[in-house]
């Protein structure tokens, strides 16, 4: 009898012990981990270069997206979105699948109607890198970082920004919490 008590406790003890010792952690990203950054613009004033500038009425476009980065959707209706129009700053999603990144920056952008071309004044930067994949966890995955990051303004008849510093010499863009870019318009 006592045989039959310890195997009919000892057995289901057992299995519990090595289903416990089996079980992992759920596989979930926790949002602390740096995943891959954006590249980021501080907007300075040309006249006075240690003066962060605020650009107002900020559209960002992505050359080759159908979304927008200001807030606005197609018909100039506010949607939601973490950082652009009246603002000293930027942060630009870097294509993990290329190696050149285009945006359209419209400083005082104005949606009129949907007859009507937008107002404002339309500046192209073009964003040129290498990429590098870097193993962040399973549960994560990998991010992309980006190496010798150019940043450029292309010219046209009516550029409102003036000039562009890298923060550091063979710039990448593996923080997205710094700076990687000034620009003084």
């Amino acid at each position: 009898m006592k045989v039959k008590f310890f195997k009919f406790l000892i057995i289901p003890l057992i299995t519990v012990i090595c289903f416990s010792l089996a079980c992992e952690p759920d596989d979930i990203c926790p949002e602390s981990t740096s995943t891959t950054p954006r590249l980021i613009i501080d907007f300075y004033d040309a006249n006075n270069q240690e003066n962060l500038k605020n650009v107002f009425d900020l559209r960002i476009e992505g050359i080759g997206n159908t979304t927008y980065l200001d807030g606005k959707d197609l018909s100039g209706n506010e949607i939601a979105y973490d950082g652009a129009s009246n603002f000293n700053n930027a942060l630009l999603p870097l294509k993990t699948d290329a190696n050149t990144t285009q945006f359209v920056l419209i400083k005082e952008y104005e949606f009129v109607d949907d007859t009507t071309p937008p107002k404002g004044n339309r500046d192209t930067i073009t964003i040129n890198y290498s990429r590098e994949l870097v193993y962040v966890s399973r549960a994560c995955g990998y991010k992309t970082i980006y190496k010798d990051v150019t940043l450029t303004i292309e010219p046209d008849d009516d550029n409102w920004m003036k000039s562009r510093q890298p923060l550091s010499d063979n710039q990448s863009v593996e923080n997205e919490f710094e700076t990687h870019f000034n620009v003084t318009h």
